[in-house]
Order: C-alpha cells, then structure tokens, then sequence
C-alpha cells in the first residue's frame, strides 16, 4: 500500500500563547531550552536531552517513556525534532515540534534519520502533529544554524544532478524512475533558495518565512512521489561519511556537512561551484568548519562507503578517487583554501 504523508498542522505565533495541559515528555538540547524554556508553560512527566541519532539510543529513549505521558515535544533543532518524533512513534503519541532555528527539513517530514550500521536509514514515522514557529526566536538564532535548512534547497541542484546520472545510466529502480516533471518543479525551488540566501543569512523574517514555505514545498514533493531522489544524492553521502569521522558529543550542525558535500558533488558533476559556494555563505552556511584531513580521508573511501550501504545510484559510484583528481576536486570547491588550517 503506498502511503503519502501530510505536511504537519504547522502554526505561527508567540511560544508564550502556547497553552498545553496534557502530560508531557520533553525532547530538547541545553542552548535550545535555555531560549525557549522561559516561554513554555509545559506540564513536564520527564526531559530528555538525546546527543545522538543512533537507532538503539532512540529505542532506549522510547521505552523508557513514563506510561502517563500523553504529548512528546521536541524543542531545538533536528536531533530533538527527530528524537520526539521517534519516541511518539514507538509509543503511538501526538508529537509537537518548536523548532529554535530553521536548520533541517526534517521539522516537516515524515520520516525519522537514525544512524545504524555506519550510515544513514530513514524510518517511516510520519509527521509530527503540530509544528510551532515563533520568528522572534528564529530570527535570533546564531547565524550559522538561523537559516541552514537553505542547505536542504540547495541540495537539490546536486540531487537532481545525481537523479539523471542515474537514469541515463539505467540504476533507478521502478519507484524512483527519473520524472521530468518533478525535476522542474524541484528545480524551481532551488532556484528560489539562491535568491533568498542573503536575507535568511541577515535573519530578515520576510526571507525566512520564504525559506519555511519552500522547505515546506520541498518535503511535500518529496511526499508526493514517495522518495528523496530530487533532493538527496552524493552531496549527503558525503556528510553520512564524513560524520562517522568528525561527530563527537552533540555531534556537527547538519549544514557544515552538507555544504562542503554539495561543494564536492558539484563539481564532480562538473557545475561552477562559485555562485553555489558564495550562496551557501551568505546565507550563514559554514563551509569551513569541517578539517582538510578530514575531507582527505574521506574522499577515496566514497566508492566503497555508497556499494557497501547500497545507497542509490550515484557519480560517487563512478569515482576514481586517485589523489590527483582529490587534490583536483579541493581546488575546484576552494575546499583547500583555509588559510593554512588543516
């Protein structure tokens, strides 16, 4: 049976108007509590604090949940988000997302990222049931986590990249076959992330709300056909690479995985990665963050990494990562551009 999830019911207003009697389980980080706990009134059972999306630390989260908890909030960013999510899931309960910064996608899907066997797996979970935007505290997240779902947007330009190398090559399966139409409308979405960049990176509301609905428009494309393709390729094979080499405690903000991965997989699709990387920036996107050794080791392993986790077919499936062409492809991005760091 193919099931095709909604968007969540998502509402846009002052967190102190929330009024919430049902008793709760809370799904949050220190920084993100720190800003939001002030003006949420909540009746609390119990609080979590989850540091990591590995699939046996989210079941522990899961059953140990008090049996008089009726509602799961998660509070911060896509690890909470995906946490409650999960844990409303195994327990059949309403989840309720407040996101303190526009940094995944995920706040709007269906589907829950755990990490298992060195890699990424999605879990069908389906969507919370609320989501609550309070633009005071969007707005006034740090720069570099504000606005860096615009990652997720410009992720398309690579995934769809990947989507047709795949089709030309005859590796899409049935379900994921190459389709024009939702190519052009993911495209198009993309193209609006570049003209939004600067004013999500300046935390000008009018931007972000732009940023919200095309995420928005995004997951539910994605919905609609029943898969990632459009929208996730070698890009994010990378970063599920490159995490299990630099995640340590709370782990790296998505966006500075992302954004040398969607670098690297430009240009091996052979795109002018300059409008891409100055978009990525502007926007807050630290492209930098991630070390150059880091990168270097990670670079050859990708051929093996996506045969090994059958991740779908992409140009890492290709790549003949000699070290001139990884010394190539670090020069192309400005990747080995650091001054001096390594």
């Amino acid at each position: 049976m193919k099931k095709i999830w909604p968007l969540p019911q998502i509402e846009i207003h002052d967190l102190s108007s929330v009024v919430e009697d049902r008793p709760t389980a809370l799904l949050t980080g220190g920084p993100a509590w720190n800003v939001a706990g002030s003006l949420l009134n909540l009746p609390l059972v119990i609080q979590a604090e989850p540091h990591k999306a590995d699939h046996d630390f989210l079941k522990m989260l899961a059953d140990g949940l008090p049996e008089e908890v009726e509602v799961i909030y998660g509070v911060g960013g896509g690890l909470a988000s995906d946490a409650a999510k999960y844990v409303g899931w195994a327990n059949n309960l309403p989840v309720v997302i407040v996101p303190t910064a526009l940094s995944v996608d995920g706040f709007f899907t269906g589907l829950v990222a755990v990490r298992e066997n060195g890699t990424v797996h999605y879990l069908d979970t389906g969507p919370a049931s609320k989501v609550i935007i309070d633009w005071e505290i969007i707005r006034n997240a740090p720069a570099h986590l504000r606005g860096t779902g615009i990652a997720e947007l410009l992720s398309i330009v690579t995934g769809l990249l990947d989507w047709r190398y795949a089709g030309e090559r005859n590796q899409n399966t049935p379900e994921t076959r190459f389709q024009p139409w939702a190519a052009g409308l993911a495209a198009g979405i993309a193209q609006q992330a570049f003209k939004i960049a600067a004013g999500v990176g300046q935390g000008r509301v009018e931007a972000l709300t732009n940023l919200l609905d095309l995420m928005c428009l995004e997951v539910q494309l994605t919905n609609q056909i029943g898969h990632n393709r459009p929208q996730e390729g070698s890009e994010q094979y990378f970063a599920y690479a490159l995490e299990r080499r630099v995640a340590r405690g709370y782990g790296i903000p998505y966006a500075d995985l992302i954004g040398p991965g969607i670098l690297i997989a430009a240009a091996l699709h052979g795109q002018d990665v300059a409008p891409i990387r100055e978009t990525l920036q502007s926007a807050g996107i630290r492209i930098e963050q991630i070390s150059l050794n880091d990168i270097r080791a990670t670079l050859p392993e990708m051929p093996d990494y996506v045969r090994e986790h059958k991740l779908p077919y992409s140009i890492f499936n290709d790549f003949d990562p000699t070290p001139e062409r990884v010394n190539e492809l670090l020069a192309t991005t400005g990747l080995d551009n650091r001054g001096g760091r390594p």
